[in-house]
Formats: structure tokens, sequence, C-alpha cells
């Protein structure tokens, strides 16, 4: 039965998704820069109130997914903290000068993460060959590629989406994510039959998860 995770850039957003049927947690802030690592405060309480997994952003900035020696630093002493507070996966992506996957970056970090699951976010969307860069994802040890299918959301996105989880077979799990809604996760799911659904659920100006949404996306995935 396929599965939803929400993305929430506060705790509100986070109990809000726990309480109305999400599946799975990506916890981040700042929604503006497309999510960047909450605080370790803020990961502790969600831990406390949630009983569903919940998946870390590990992204210092906003803007590019090419990161300096310490910003990977950085990153590297994030995963380790977070493990030891018993997180349950982590959410990021590294990529070079050339957009292309960062294959020893990427690789070190999920090493790093081990046992725990890692989402390669969507920075996939950025890269120039998206078949190229499913396989590198696959050689790095990612369980999940977030992408919008290289395009600017799901809809425009949704015949290479198709042809990811084509591609992908049971090595990877494509999750369909970017402008996804409860109003075109039905035709998401028919072409491309993927098994895990992205959203913020956020239906308004503000950042928290609209209930009601999250319940609709719920039932739709799981008719």
């Amino acid at each position: 039965m396929p599965q939803l995770e929400i993305a929430c850039f506060n705790l509100e957003s986070a109990e809000i998704a726990f309480k109305n049927g999400a599946d799975r947690i990506e916890l981040c802030v700042e929604m503006d820069a497309g999510g960047i690592t909450p605080s370790l405060e803020m990961i502790q309480k969600a831990k406390v109130k949630i009983n569903i997994p919940i998946y870390v952003m590990i992204r210092p900035r906003g803007g590019n997914f090419v990161y300096s020696e310490t910003e990977f630093q950085w990153m590297q002493s994030k995963i380790k903290t977070l493990k030891e507070i018993g997180v349950n996966g982590f959410v990021f992506g590294i990529l070079d000068a050339q957009n292309k996957v960062n294959k020893i970056q990427n690789e070190a970090l999920v090493s790093l993460a081990k046992p725990l699951p890692c989402t390669f976010h969507r920075a996939f969307d950025e890269v120039p060959n998206p078949f190229e860069a499913l396989e590198a994802l696959i050689a790095c040890g990612f369980q999940t590629i977030l992408t919008s299918g290289n395009a600017s959301n799901v809809n425009e996105g949704v015949t290479q989406l198709a042809l990811l989880v084509q591609m992908a077979t049971n090595r990877i799990t494509i999750m369909p994510g970017g402008g996804l809604r409860s109003s075109n996760v039905k035709e998401i799911y028919a072409q491309t039959k993927a098994i895990f659904y992205h959203s913020s659920a956020i239906t308004d100006k503000t950042e928290i998860a609209n209930p009601i949404e999250i319940q609709r996306l719920k039932s739709i995935v799981n008719e």
C-alpha cells in the first residue's frame, strides 16, 4: 500500500502530520530556503510527541547543493549527533560543480548514517542526466530519491517520474514530491505507481500543514 511522507517545517506541522495519518515525517525548517536542518531542541521535542518515523534534513543552508569542506564536515557532525539521539533516517544531497552526484561525499554520509536509511532530496532535480544519477545513488547506498521528475513540479515531471520508477525497479524507492496535493496525487499515482509520496500539505500562506489535506492525501493513496 502506498505511503505518505509529510515535509514539516515546524513542530506544529509535525504533530498535525502524526495525528492525521502520515506514515513518515521529513523534519526541517525554513521553507523559503527549501528546507535546512532543524535545531537539536526541535528534533528532541518532536521525538517526544511523535510516534512515526522522523527523517531529518541534513542541509547547512539554502541555495545550491555544492558544499565546501567546512560545510561537509558540519553535515558529518550532524549525522553523528542525530544518530545518538535516535532519529529514524536522514535526508540530504550533494552535487559537484557540474551538478552531478558527488559520489565520494554522498557515499561517506550514507556510510556514516548506517544502519539508518537515507533519502536523496530534490537536488536530484538539478542533475543533467537523471538516469546516470539514479545508478550513482543506488551505488552510494541511498534507499529513496525525492524528486519531481526533474521538473518544477510533479505535474510537469510525471512522465519522467514514471520512467524513473520503472528504471529503479526494486533497487531504490522513487518518491514523487514537489507540488503534490490531494488534487493531483491520484493522477500521479495512476501514471507512476510509486509506493511513497511526499507533500508539505500546506494549502495557505502559512508554513503549517493542513490536517484535512493530509487526511485527503492519505485516503487517496490508500484507495
